[in-house]
């Protein structure tokens, strides 16, 4: 899969070509349940507002792309989905519980597991260590046993790492599962990031730009495991990401934030030809003509 704008490829002659889904039907194929609704949301910083009566769901199974502009609240968003931060108004609504705010221990217990915008890993640890950091919530032996690391308390965390050697295996990342990530180049932390996240078997996984700082050939291994987590695992994606070819190759539905209002939510083409997008990445007023 490409990061970049799709070029037009051509058949061999007599080749039979397959049938081109529509917008609309794609999103008949499948995403009928919502996982996760956010309702007139709305957020601030003494004078400042950062989100302003924002609403969108989260169909189970998508990928579902939040974008805008620099400043849009877009991380915001993320960190009121998760529960570091606490909107002055609006419900969030997930798996059928409506609540005020969300808690971000009890966030991570229901299912919702997320990266951040700047890597944050333990850097002194191996990538081994990092994603058995994300097995912490599943484990059910007290400190006691832990502490004797003797019979159950072994025996969970065998079991444990057999479910992080699968990701380690999945992420390609074998070679480095023993190396200390603080060391390791950007894109690989990126990756063990990740890795630690899915450790959690989250059902709703938060990636706040996933691409950021990576090179073309970093991207596409990245989209790769985007895909093959939402496809193979069935986990719902809500991702954050500046690079528009990832975005609109990646996602089934795209919400679109300028200066913390939402201007547009749609399907990628629908989001492409929208006008108040357009005005928001150019820096043009609705309705104003570019000189």
């Amino acid at each position: 899969m490409s990061v970049q704008p799709a070029l037009q490829t051509f058949a061999p002659a007599g080749a039979v070509e397959a049938p081109i889904e529509t917008a609309e039907t794609a999103l008949k194929r499948q995403f009928s349940e919502v996982l996760l609704s956010v309702d007139d949301i709305s957020l601030s910083f003494g004078g400042v507002q950062a989100l302003n009566s924002i609403s969108f769901d989260i169909r189970k199974g998508e990928i579902r792309a939040i974008i805008g502009p620099n400043g849009a609240g877009k991380t915001s968003m993320l960190n009121v989905i998760n529960g570091f931060y606490h909107p002055q108004k609006g419900t969030i609504t997930f798996k059928g519980v409506k609540r005020r705010q969300m808690r971000p221990y009890k966030a991570a217990a229901q299912g919702i597991a997320r990266t951040f915008q700047n890597v944050a890993l333990f850097k002194g640890m191996s990538t081994l260590d990092n994603l058995m950091a994300g097995r912490t919530l599943k484990m059910r032996r007290g400190l006691f046993w832990h502490a004797l690391y003797w019979g159950p308390a072994q025996w969970e965390e065998a079991r444990h790492r057999r479910v992080v050697e699968e990701i380690i295996d999945f992420l390609r990342i074998e070679h480095i599962r023993k190396a200390p990530v603080g060391k390791l180049p950007y894109g690989l932390q990126k990756r063990v990031e990740l890795g630690r996240a899915l450790a959690m078997e989250p059902e709703l996984l938060l990636l706040d730009e996933p691409m950021a700082g990576m090179n073309v050939e970093e991207k596409e291994d990245m989209s790769r495991f985007i895909l093959d987590v939402n496809e193979q695992f069935g986990t719902t994606i809500a991702l954050i990401e500046h690079d528009m070819g990832v975005v609109m190759d990646l996602s089934d539905r795209i919400v679109v934030l300028d200066y913390g209002r939402k201007i547009a939510d749609g399907t990628p083409a629908e989001v492409q030809a929208n006008r108040d997008v357009i005005d928001a990445y150019l820096g043009i007023p609705h309705g104003e003509a570019p000189s």
